[in-house]
């Protein structure tokens, strides 16, 4: 089976980041699949999705999924279960075809509140496909392969995992699982590939789809020297609005709004 290419998707918004654009998400997701990528992941970080209101989120999925004829996965991931759990549901019923769950950030769980949050969320999107999410960076602690493997034991609709962990000795305890993988940080794309990845969750490929498509088709390691160039010239804090301004400028009805914290550039 091919690698697959899952865009992690800006979330459009307008009147400087306080509404949901839901007119501007069609075009953006037929630019995506034209550009090579098989589906969208919405509303994950990229997405801005822990910005957004539940009713957004609920909004913006149904959207993405009415837009894209590929795979469509949301991020359901919320900072309480009750709110993970009902958005996770509410993936069922809208037709997605997977949910994923990042751990809740700000406070650090112990296993057994892991494995609670996460059985309570896959529970809830039975029987959908569940993916864990494990990103440190943005949770503030790890996801433990000991939480993934408690977690399939008692959940029968557990698929996989998000991994956008780095460097790749980060990623590799998860591909040992058994589990499909979708790889995170773009230059790692190769290594991960040929280490058994199912495929990628792209930010970058947000407004790059093309670019990622081509070293997800055709791995190598010059291939992944590029997207690592191109990643560091989208910067940091403000990888989303710089990738918002780009699609902008490739003639996209995508405004360079943020949800405030979060700012514009440019």
């Amino acid at each position: 089976m091919s690698a697959l290419l899952l865009s992690a998707s800006v979330t459009p918004l307008k009147d400087g980041g306080a509404a949901l654009d839901e007119d501007a998400i069609g075009p953006l997701v037929e630019f995506l699949q034209a550009g090579g990528a098989d589906g969208v992941f919405c509303c994950g970080t990229t997405g801005e999705g822990v910005q957004l209101t539940t009713d957004e989120r609920r909004r913006a999925l149904v959207r993405f999924r009415e837009a894209c004829t590929g795979t469509v996965i949301v991020h359901c991931g919320a900072q309480t279960t009750a709110e993970t759990a009902a958005l996770a549901g509410h993936a069922t019923a809208s037709g997605a075809d997977a949910a994923a769950v990042i751990p809740p950030p700000y406070y650090q769980l112990d296993d057994d509140a892991l494995v609670e949050h996460f059985a309570a969320a896959a529970n809830a999107c039975a029987p959908l496909p569940f993916y864990l999410y494990a990103f440190t960076a943005r949770s503030g602690y790890p996801l433990p392969l000991a939480v993934v493997e408690r977690v399939r034991e008692r959940c029968d609709n557990i698929a996989g995992l998000k991994v956008s962990e780095s460097p790749f000795s980060a990623v590799e305890p998860y591909l040992g699982l058994g589990l499909s993988v979708f790889v995170g940080s773009e230059p790692l794309i190769p290594q991960a590939l040929a280490a058994g990845a199912t495929g990628a969750v792209s930010g970058l490929s947000s407004a790059f789809p093309d670019r990622v498509a081509a070293v997800v088709r055709d791995p190598s390691e010059e291939g992944g020297a590029a997207l690592a160039e191109l990643r560091g010239r989208m910067g940091t804090t403000d990888f989303i609005a710089n990738l918002k301004r780009e699609l902008g400028r490739l003639g996209l009805p995508v405004r360079p709004d943020m949800r405030a914290p979060l700012r514009a550039t440019g």
